[in-house]
């Protein structure tokens, strides 16, 4: 789809990111333009111009992918969920050809790999993200090399920098997902990945109502093919889910700035507290985990027993939300029984830690 030549998609250049936030992918300043892009609902459009069928493109799209594009430095397409944009960059794995990934990661991430795998479209290689050596030697016969970091939800931190330049030589893409850091703490294509996913769904949209995953990438040839798969399956956002995820993305700075700052001072809390064995937390971002020293029960119990703190799956809402991993079957094995992940939102810090101490101290041994 060509540029929308009403649309201002490229804000004044050296502009700091809270300020792209607020300002990339609005309309043109014309009189009586609206401040914000309307939502196009439409499938059919008028033949002879640049989109033709609404499976190809969306004025509303447009707008948040300009938006995005500008925020990760890069070109980015938007799909239907997060898991459509990851399927997306899976298919572009040939035939019995290695992925390398974390060993801790994204489960539908894991479970997409596992059935490709299952079904002998390509193998996958689970590797510790935090042995930079073992990465490396990986990426030697690989045609595509994951990454997160952090990882979900064991919290490590990768050498991307490293491990990039060691898959380059070997051939292979490299991709970032970059859901837990957002553009705002981490910029993956600075460092020479290939491509960046994202749940948008969570701190991108940030309110917990809308599901829709982002594609980003600097070359031009890959944005291609992407868009080429993209428009050939379908899996594409509706209107309204990309106009709310916009919306959302007008706030990420002021809601990542203050998620960080609240799991920053319970991290110091949750410390001292007898209840935990371990507190992992990579230094950045609003996500924390815990590990129960009592193990599982204990771990069931705490979820049981926040009346604030939300017991839900997702993440990166202005709402804090935990949960314990383990009790997804497709969890990895090597987490532990009682890690309980923390999504810690907007609200008052002394609020989230008055009900979490309270739940926490029930749960010592």
């Amino acid at each position: 789809m060509a540029a929308d030549p009403t649309r201002d998609s490229s804000p004044t250049p050296g502009l700091r990111p809270s300020t792209i936030a607020v300002t990339a992918g609005r309309p043109e300043k014309t009189p009586d333009a609206p401040l914000n892009t309307p939502i196009t609902m439409a499938a059919t459009y008028v033949a002879g111009g640049d989109v033709e069928y609404g499976r190809y493109g969306n004025p509303t799209w447009t707008a948040l992918e300009d938006a995005l594009g500008a925020l990760e430095g890069g070109r980015c397409l938007t799909f239907a969920s997060g898991l459509a944009a990851v399927a997306t960059v899976l298919d572009l794995v040939g035939a019995d050809a290695k992925v390398v990934v974390p060993r801790h990661a994204y489960t539908g991430t894991i479970m997409q790999l596992a059935d490709l795998e299952s079904r002998g479209r390509l193998r996958a290689e689970l590797v510790d993200v935090t042995d930079t050596e073992a990465m490396v030697a990986a990426c030697a016969d690989a045609a595509l090399v994951w990454l997160e970091s952090p990882t979900n939800p064991a919290l490590e931190v990768a050498d991307i920098a490293t491990i990039t330049a060691a898959a380059h030589e070997a051939g292979a893409y490299v991709v970032v997902d970059n859901t837990f850091a957002t553009p705002l703490l981490q910029r993956p294509l600075e460092d020479g990945v290939d491509i960046v996913v994202h749940s948008a769904t969570k701190y991108l949209a940030g309110h917990s109502d809308v599901q829709m995953g982002a594609i980003l990438t600097r070359d031009d040839e890959l944005f291609d093919v992407l868009k080429g798969r993209r428009d050939l399956v379908g899996a594409i956002p509706g209107p309204f889910e990309a106009w709310l995820t916009l919306r959302g993305l007008r706030t990420l700075h002021l809601r990542v700035e203050r998620a960080q700052d609240n799991a920053q001072e319970l991290v110091r809390r949750l410390a001292e507290h007898p209840a935990l064995s371990e507190v992992r937390y990579p230094g950045f971002g609003g996500i924390v985990s815990i590990v129960l020293a009592q193990g599982e029960m204990a771990a069931d119990l705490l979820c049981r027993k926040t009346r604030l703190w939300v017991h839900a799956t997702s993440l990166g809402g202005v709402e804090s939300t935990l949960e314990r991993r383990r009790r997804w079957k497709s969890e990895a094995a090597t987490i532990p029984d009682g890690l309980v992940r923390l999504s810690v939102g907007i609200e008052d810090v002394e609020d989230l830690w008055d009900d979490l101490r309270a739940a926490l101290d029930g749960c010592v041994g």
